[in-house]
């Protein structure tokens, strides 16, 4: 094969590959701007505290359950949330004093990067997520999450039927963690961050 003829193949397959990419990635900001998150920061990575993050998720999880499961959309939940703030430190708070501790608790609303990340059987895409973030005192240790919208958290909630709500059958496709995706998932993960260091 003359070199003409190879650069002409490598250019082809190269062409196909990037577009490829770009529709993946697009497919991946649209999973990203469909999804709410719930990030638990806890105060330290000694076992007592990373025992209490998860005492907290818990109690937050089963006191807001009704709140959760009774929004509409995407944005009905952020607002939600917003909404209940002050409430849902308060919940944080109370868990904390009736394990023993004296924690401040931070809460908010944050767009927020993510890594890759699985929960259950999805695959959620490195990106930028809104998120409901709760920090336990200095916020240092390891964190948890799950996905408040849609209501991957709530305790009788079936992740696909409820991503199937939400995504189309490309997107689903991307978040079934299916093997075929992981070399395409760390690529996005590295542009991603490139594309942060250059802003």
């Amino acid at each position: 094969m003359k070199k003409a003829e190879v650069a002409v193949l490598f250019g082809l397959i190269l062409a196909i590959m990037v577009g490829s990419f770009v529709g993946f990635e697009a497919d991946c900001r649209e999973i990203s701007q469909s999804v709410f998150r719930l990030h638990i920061l806890a105060n330290s990575d000694s076992q007592e505290d990373q025992d209490l993050k998860l005492k907290v998720r818990d109690r937050i999880l089963q006191d807001t359950q009704g709140l959760f499961e009774s929004t509409g959309d995407l944005q009905q939940t952020e607002e939600q949330v917003a909404q209940h703030l002050p409430e849902i430190r308060e919940i944080a708070l109370d868990e904390i004093h009736k394990q023993g501790y004296s924690y401040d608790v931070q809460i908010y609303m944050v767009n927020m990067w993510f890594e890759t990340r699985t929960y259950d059987t999805i695959t959620l895409p490195a990106g930028n997520y809104d998120a409901l973030r709760i920090v336990i005192g200095n916020g240092e240790g390891h964190n948890w999450w799950c996905v408040l919208y849609p209501p991957l958290c709530v305790p009788a909630a079936e992740p696909q039927e409820t991503m199937d709500d939400v995504l189309n059958q490309q997107e689903l496709e991307v978040v079934n963690s299916d093997p075929k995706y992981e070399v395409r998932f760390a690529v996005l993960e590295w542009w991603e961050k490139l594309k942060q260091n250059m802003e």
